[in-house]
């Protein structure tokens, strides 16, 4: 088991890991809409949830991954009704690979976020 960390997503703001290799799999810890520096970005779902899939990205980047290669992802929103909003710039970013996924509404989420994200992905070895 690996831990993986990088300075180009936000730091975890409690005691858990950007993400953790197992084997072949990285399975990332849920990104919400921090910058790299932790500023959270106050902003509608669009943009949140471009900022949440850049940090998943970068953290796939320092496992020697990418968005093309996750297998699975977990999309959890504040309010079901930026499903669609959402979801249209999610496919922007999977446009090559359509991963499995689940999406869930939750009644809160840290940093009152829009949006979260979490992922599965292989390793390029």
């Amino acid at each position: 088991m690996k831990v993986i960390s990088t300075i180009d997503a936000p730091a975890a703001i409690g005691p858990y890991s950007q993400g953790i290799i197992f084997d072949n799999i990285i399975f990332t810890s849920g990104q919400i809409p921090l910058r790299a520096n932790g500023e959270f970005l106050d902003s509608n779902i669009k943009e949140q949830t471009k900022l949440v899939l850049e940090n998943l990205s970068n953290v796939l980047k320092a496992a020697n991954s990418s968005l093309d290669n996750v297998i699975k992802t977990t999309v959890f929103l504040a309010d079901m009704a930026d499903f669609a909003s959402m979801n249209e710039v999610y496919e922007t970013y999977f446009k090559n690979n359509k991963p499995a996924r689940s999406t869930v509404s939750v009644k809160e989420l840290p940093r009152k976020a829009l949006v979260e994200i979490e992922c599965i992905a292989f390793i390029n070895r």
